[in-house]
């Protein structure tokens, strides 16, 4: 299984804790820890082994920007995640530069570093669905597999908002309190197309591209940078760069320095594009929980509610001077 989730299929077996009490009683009683929710209780071990294949093997083919974070280490782990609602860090200065001198007697400007406190709310992104307990015993004894549809569902929604979160970023706490992502980031580097890439010239577009470029050269962020384009234009890549050519656009703008990939997302409206330096003081992922399903009953134990939950969201940076790594034109 990709490394993008990792292999989270849960060990369940007779030594398990067993499901006892309020979701909200064994949860505090067992420090926060998601496990208290993961039981033999309900569903058997190749149940759980069932739903947790079928939601991971979704949340990888969906998580694409996310993706490029996580292979690449750009990740921040929050251990027990469910027990903060805030993540606080501190951004610092640069200093002047060294001096140069043959007898090392010279002061340099004398200098310190200043340090300021960024911060940003953790939430929870989840979907529910549930299975009737009678459902569940009917496919024990037919020996049919279980049903796992709602759960790839779920799994995909889940996984659609943690990218989603990643491009357009979130006001869950309202817009005094935002979780910024790469098109809503507050210092980005703006600019314009010269058209709109759907129709314009091949080579405008490397144009476009190497403007985007020089913005981020000019707040010192070098590279490596991969680009995100909108589904449409990604089908619009695949043409001849010029007529009865030998290459295609997409393989004439990766000929350019530093533009390690392009990639499609289907957060990108078809005016807007977005070149990101891959590095930690420009993004990173907080990783507090991946995709993973939790349940509990009601009615009697009649019913059997799941919920896929995930606590992944994206931490976008800058330097104190408000240098960014992100490049985002419109046309």
């Amino acid at each position: 299984m990709p490394e993008l989730i990792q292999d989270s299929l849960v060990g369940l077996g007779s030594n398990s804790q067993q499901a006892l009490g309020s979701v909200a009683h064994r949860l505090l009683a067992n420090n926060m820890n998601i496990a208290a929710l993961r039981t033999n209780a309900t569903l058997r071990y190749r149940e759980w082994i069932e739903f947790d294949t079928a939601v991971l093997e979704v949340a990888v083919k969906q998580l694409v920007g996310v993706a490029d974070l996580v292979s690449r280490g750009l990740t921040f782990s929050l251990p027990n995640a469910l027990g903060h609602t805030r993540l606080e860090w501190e951004r610092v200065s640069d200093m002047d530069d060294a001096i140069v001198t043959m007898s090392g007697l010279s002061e340099s400007q004398n200098d310190r570093v200043i340090y300021d406190l960024q911060g940003m709310p953790i939430p929870i992104i989840h979907k529910d669905f549930n299975i009737n307990i009678r459902a569940l015993m009917a496919s024990r004894n037919e020996g049919i597999p279980l049903d796992t549809t709602q759960a790839k569902f779920a799994s995909r929604k889940v996984s659609q908002g943690i990218e989603t979160v990643l491009f357009k970023g979130a006001t869950v706490l309202g817009s005094n309190n935002p979780i910024y992502g790469y098109t809503t980031a507050p210092y980005r580097n703006t600019g314009s197309l010269t058209g709109d890439w759907m129709t314009a010239d091949p080579q405008d577009i490397v144009s476009d591209t190497l403007a985007m470029i020089q913005a981020l050269v000019n707040d010192n962020m070098y590279g490596p940078y991969v680009m995100y384009i909108p589904t449409a234009v990604a089908v619009r890549f695949g043409e001849d760069y010029k007529s009865f050519g030998d290459a295609t656009i997409l393989a004439r703008l990766k000929e350019i320095p530093q533009i390690e990939d392009i990639k499609w997302s289907k957060d990108l409206a078809s005016n807007e594009v977005l070149l990101v330096m891959m590095a930690p003081e420009v993004v990173d992922m907080i990783d507090g929980m991946q995709p993973t399903t939790i349940e509990w009953e009601t009615h009697g134990g009649m019913i059997v509610n799941f919920k896929v939950m995930a606590i992944m969201i994206p931490r976008i940076r800058n330097d104190i001077i408000n240098q960014s790594g992100i490049a985002h034109f419109t046309s």
